[in-house]
């Protein structure tokens, strides 16, 4: 398990136990050792993991990232001037490299962003965003009941 989703637990759980000091603590530990921003206060899926420990991750304290998600490094999911809301990111992601999802939006489960894309408006589940500003570039069908059956060949 990648250690800065290890910390990042540990945090969020002594948030939610309400222990007063313990979790700032380990938030600056993880900021100063790993130059990772992950606060304890954002809500962030099980086994999704940080590559390269991490490193540069900007999260903003309400975010939602969902399960199984791989975000790699210096990637930035926060705010945007002029509005509340925050990135909500679903399960099965995988955020490229240098990538920043800003404001209000919605990345759909199984999507995949390029590196560097700046995402800016709702990701659809199961599609390839690139770019700046991010536009989806290929949809990818998931077919709900497995893979289309083989035709039979007669010798």
């Amino acid at each position: 398990m990648c250690k800065v989703f290890a910390l990042y637990k540990c945090g969020h759980t002594l948030h939610r136990w309400k222990v007063p000091i313990l979790p700032k603590v380990i938030y600056y530990f993880t900021r100063f050792f790993f130059s990772a921003s992950i606060p304890y206060t954002a809500t962030i899926g099980r086994n999704t993991s940080f590559n390269n420990y991490g490193l540069g991750v900007v999260v903003h304290r309400r975010s939602i990232i969902g399960e199984n998600c791989e975000i790699s490094h210096q990637v930035t999911i926060g705010g945007r001037g002029g509005f509340y809301d925050v990135p909500i990111v679903g399960n099965d992601v995988f955020i490229g490299p240098g990538a920043k999802l800003l404001g209000p939006i919605k990345v759909g489960d199984g999507a995949i962003i390029g590196a560097n894309a700046v995402v800016l408006a709702d990701i659809p589940a199961h599609s390839v965003a690139v770019g700046i500003p991010a536009r989806v570039v290929k949809e990818r069908v998931q077919s709900i009941v497995g893979p289309e059956p083989r035709p039979v060949v007669a010798l």
